[in-house]
């Protein structure tokens, strides 16, 4: 006799096809729950509200503090509701007199109401007109609560005189005054002892 006819090796046989086409059927269906839910997901975390080239004016007890402007904000809701500037977003800073002292862009941006907090991406630009400082870096935390600036990533100061990099980021005021750079490099003027560069 064939041993492969034999009817406990066929009902073993049929007995494994089940169990392997009960998986697969398992398998798909736990594959089309996921895409459920991922669609799901994705519909939570569409924007509520998205307006197109806002400007924002923001002041502390009747004085301008700043204005922000971009071309698009979508506006988020949840634990933690935030707004995103996918297209980049300008930020003028102003003294007591509204005249400017510096200004903040950047290529794409996210602002957390709560926590009062702006992240800023790609191609960021901080300028102080007063000082006539520039800073370049690819990533900056704006705390608007603290007042401050600050990047732990790869930054480049230009000021009047010197190009300085920053190869753990930099912290300074919000209006780039008083700033300090982290494992500081570059080309600067040092003044000998009777004041004379060299």
């Amino acid at each position: 006799m064939d041993p492969y006819s034999q009817p406990g090796r066929n009902l073993r046989n049929v007995f494994l096809y089940s169990i392997i086409i009960l998986w697969m059927v398992m398998l798909f269906s736990c594959e089309n729950d996921m895409a459920l839910v991922n669609e799901m997901t994705k519909r939570d975390t569409l924007p509520v509200v998205t307006s197109f080239n806002i400007a924002v004016h923001y002041s502390e007890n009747g004085i301008p503090q700043f204005i922000m402007e971009a071309p698009v904000a979508a506006f988020y809701t949840g634990e933690d509701p935030r707004q995103e500037f996918p297209e980049g977003f300008y930020v003028t800073f102003f003294d007591s007199l509204m005249n400017k002292k510096s200004e903040l862009r950047a290529d794409y941006g996210v602002s957390y109401e709560k926590r009062k907090l702006m992240e800023a991406r790609r191609n960021v630009i901080v300028t102080n007109h007063e000082k006539n400082e520039k800073l370049n870096t690819e990533h900056m935390i704006w705390d608007q609560a603290g007042k401050k600036i600050f990047s732990e990533v790869f930054v480049k100061i230009t000021t009047q005189s010197d190009v300085l990099y920053g190869e753990n980021g930099f912290e300074a005021h919000e209006s780039f005054n008083d700033w300090v750079i982290r494992k500081t490099s570059g080309e600067f003027e040092v003044e000998d002892e009777e004041g004379q560069d060299r």
